[in-house]
């Protein structure tokens, strides 16, 4: 009997509803229902695995891989039995928000799991919080754990792999998870994000320290800049440091705050820019790492833009290769 060919995973859960920043709040679990409310309409979701992740069994001891065990203790004391408190000017800890973080690292691990033992094709998370911000030892920028630095960490020490690349296309840069690594050669990061910009991090100049010198790429854009100037730097820069790397696996910071009509930045990427980044990057994970690559959502935050372009990148994932 002829094997099926693997889907893409769609990885989400009702916890990650129950993050509440309060009404106004860009980060808001609409970003989550726009996202599959587009998904039902445009009749993707069936072509999709929809996955909902059970709580990792030792989810405390992945997440202090990348975070210090006294911050996330200090999470636990502190979260709110009503009401809310923020942990920075822009992030806001409700009831229950430490839930649907642990829960965000979880769905993470799931989708690298199902992709290592090749029961999906590639994968999408649709998580939140996001995590790109969220430092070893303060929550920032939105943000709690850092989902794609603790998923690096897992695919190394549990699914025993030497190199993990991580590109980061979000509108800002992802501090938490360059200085994660910043001196680690085996993990690259590399990020697009416009520049100067917050958190003001992200310069050309910013390349690794030590042994981890040489394996942080940023590739700064200035605000206006839109698709041509951001697939040149995919076509140029990130093939020429995947190709090199040689990887074997890819996480991708999936912020979608890129986009024209997002109401945070200044960067006019479109959804054809979103559809040819996501098909580069399809590209070199099977040119280089057997298809291994799994997204996890970070910014966005029109949500009509944020449900379009989320769609585009799905409908390239899920797309079959020449059997």
């Amino acid at each position: 009997m002829k094997t099926p060919p693997m889907k893409t995973g769609f990885i989400t859960h009702p916890l990650y509803l129950r993050h509440d920043n309060g009404a106004g709040h860009p980060e808001s679990a609409d970003r989550l229902t726009a996202i599959e409310e587009a998904l039902a309409k445009t009749g993707l979701r069936s072509q999709l695995e929809r996955i909902t992740p059970s709580l990792h069994p030792d989810v405390s001891g992945w997440i202090t891989e990348v975070h210090r065990a006294a911050y996330y203790q200090s999470l636990k004391e502190i979260s709110p039995e009503r009401g809310a408190i923020y942990l920075d000017p822009d992030t806001r800890y409700s009831p229950g928000s430490l839930a649907a973080a642990e829960m965000a690292v979880s769905g993470l691990l799931t989708a690298i799991d199902r992709v290592m033992e090749g029961s999906l094709q590639n994968a999408f998370c649709a998580v939140r919080p996001p995590g790109h911000h969220a430092e070893s030892n303060r929550a920032m920028g939105f943000c709690l754990f850092n989902n794609v630095a603790i998923g690096a960490k897992y695919l190394q020490k549990r699914h025993a792999l030497a190199r993990i690349f991580i590109l980061d296309w979000d509108v800002h840069h992802g501090n938490g998870t360059q200085h994660s690594f910043y001196n680690d050669p085996t993990v690259f990061y590399f990020s697009t994000h416009q520049f100067p910009f917050y958190p003001g991090t992200g310069s050309e100049n910013e390349r690794g320290i030590g042994e981890g010198e040489g394996f942080t790429l940023n590739c700064p854009l200035s605000a206006g800049s839109g698709d041509r100037e951001m697939l040149t730097r995919f076509e140029k820069e990130l093939f020429s440091a995947v190709t090199a790397f040689k990887p074997d696996f890819i996480l991708l910071s999936a912020g979608f705050d890129a986009h024209r009509d997002d109401p945070l930045a200044g960067l006019e990427v479109t959804d054809a820019g979103f559809r040819e980044m996501t098909r580069i990057v399809k590209s070199l994970a099977e040119t280089e790492c057997q298809g291994r690559v799994v997204s996890c959502l970070e910014g966005g935050y029109n949500l009509a833009a944020l449900a379009r372009s989320v769609g585009v990148h799905l409908e390239v994932l899920s797309e079959k290769g020449t059997p």
